[in-house]
Order: structure tokens, then sequence, then C-alpha cells
């Protein structure tokens, strides 16, 4: 199958599209490099330099014969949605109604769409893991255009019967992320480690978050594509919830070195507890992660010491 994947040339995306091609698909990429880098794409898979807001979208996918579409680009930042709210509503919200657009157009048979454990808001202990039907209560503008983006799909569907899954990410971490500019806190970490220089934590360190490699990631996107049981939501998580000291405590004993973060005020928007309940993932998608965090960590330094010494 013909499969696009916007925002192919970042992190999430280069991990797909290694996927796509394991499994014998035909991954097209689409990016405007803003986060993504060439160097990521594999060699001989075609890609299109674009905007997920570039109206000649349709045209893409009318003559490539998209049959689905992967849906990662946009912004993804908390702290920026919180600084450059008009940007984060346009390339989240007006990006999603520019593919849907294309998409029903087309014909395209299904939109796995990347959301986030950020629709959630800061949920009560009590509530935790977080189930799919819990109460959506976003607390920066980021996880409000992402929560807006499903129901555009919601939408879509229900009038014009485009067909979606949407995946709701914990904390993805692995290779080739945050190259160019901000990264996860794992990605943040490592490049300091590697680079030699201090790291710092906002707030105490004990929040939680659940870290995900991106490799499972990417087994869920795939499981996704080939799911019967369409039109839904699924967290994609470990179901583990791990501190960031107990983050910085793994990256120590992995590099023989004590680690002396600088810490400081906790940010806005920031959520202190979150871990996510896959269940739903395991039971429908036949999905499970296989990375523990101490092996997809080793992974994670390895690249960045690797990238910083060449």
């Amino acid at each position: 199958m013909n499969i696009l994947i916007t925002g192919g040339a970042g992190f999430i995306g280069s991990h797909i599209v290694r996927k796509l091609l394991e499994t014998g698909n035909t991954p097209i990429v689409l990016d405007n490099f803003s986060a993504g880098t060439l160097e990521n794409i594999p060699t001989g898979v075609k890609y299109y330099r674009m905007d997920i807001l570039d109206k000649t979208l349709q045209s893409v996918l009318k003559d490539e014969k998209i049959g689905a579409i992967v849906h990662l680009a946009g912004q993804t930042m908390v702290d920026y949605s919180l600084k450059h709210p008009f940007e984060d509503m346009m390339q989240n919200i007006e990006g999603m109604v520019n593919l849907l657009e294309a998409a029903r157009n087309t014909g395209v048979n299904r939109v796995v769409f990347s959301s986030t454990a950020a629709v959630y808001g800061d949920v009560n202990e009590s509530d935790l893991p977080i189930r799919e039907n819990h109460l959506l209560q976003p607390m920066s503008f980021y996880g409000l255009s992402k929560l807006t983006e499903e129901k555009y799909l919601e939408m879509y569907h229900k009038i014009f019967g485009v067909n979606y899954v949407i995946l709701r990410f914990a904390n993805v971490y692995g290779e080739r992320q945050g190259i160019k500019g901000e990264g996860g806190v794992i990605s943040i970490f490592a490049k300091c480690f590697a680079e030699n220089k201090d790291i710092t934590v906002f707030g105490d360190g004990k929040q939680t978050r659940d870290f995900i490699y991106a490799g499972d990631i990417a087994d869920g996107i795939y499981a996704a594509l080939l799911t019967t049981n369409v039109n839904t939501v699924y967290n994609l998580s470990t179901q583990i919830e791990s501190s960031l000291l107990e983050v910085i405590g793994h990256c120590s004993v992995i590099l023989k070195k004590e680690m002396n973060p600088l810490f400081l005020s906790s940010r806005a928007g920031d959520i202190y507890r979150s871990v996510l309940c896959n269940r739903r993932a395991k039971k429908f998608l036949k999905w499970n992660p296989k990375t523990d965090l101490e092996v997809g960590l080793e992974y994670t330094l390895n690249y960045f010491y690797k990238i910083v010494k060449d």
C-alpha cells in the first residue's frame, strides 16, 4: 500500500517509515523540514518538501494513489504553544482540516493520527493510569489543538465517511529526536550528556511520565493501519510511571557517571504525574510495548554520543 507520512522526516516519522519499508509497504514522506531532516529519510524513499497547509496537498494524494495517511506533522511543544497560540492553531487545526479535505476528495481509506496524553490534562492520582474515556481537560494550547484535531476526525467520519484511528502517545523518546531544536526531556538530557553539559530539571524531579520508545510507537502505528477496529481512540504507552530522577539515575548507571542536575522552578502547563492505560491497544491492536526503559535509554544515549563524536 502507498502510505503518506506527514512529518515523515521527523523523529517518530523516521521510525514508522523504516517499519513500513520492513513490512513491504511504500511510504511517501511529506515534510516542510522545519523540524525534520533529509538524513532521517532512508535512501530511495520518495518525499515532498511541502507544508501541511499547502493547498496542492490533494494533488499529491491523487498522484501517488495514497491508500492511508499517518498524520504526524504539526506543532508538538507545550511551551511553544503557550507563547505562540496562533502558530500552534495554524499548524495543528488548520493543517488537519486541509489534510482531511484532501483525504475525503481522493478516497483515502484511513487516517492514523498522532494525538497526545496532553489532551487529558492534570489527572487526579486516583484516576491513574488514564483510560481513553477519561474526561478531557487540556492545560495548554497544544493539548487543546490536538483535542480539536481529534474532534475534526470524528466529524469528518460522521459526515463524509473518512475512517480514522486516533493514537494518544505517552512521552516518546529514542534516536533522532530533537536534532533541530527542542525535543522531549530524554533527548534533551541525552544531548547534554553527550556534549558534557549540565542538565536542568524544572521542578523537583519527582514528576513522572510514561516514557515509550519510538520503535514501539512505530509498531503501534503499523497495527493501527491494519486493525479492523477503527474510528476510535487508543493510548500507546508502557503503563509504567517513571520520574525524571529515575531517568537520570538510569543514565548515570549506563554512562558510569554521576549526574548533578540544576533544579529550577516548574513551568506553566506542565503536568506533574502522567501514566496511560494501554489495555485497549493490547486487546484491539494486538500490540505490546517491547522495549524496557533502560534498553531504550541505552539506544538513545549511544545515538547522541555517536552524533557528537561524528
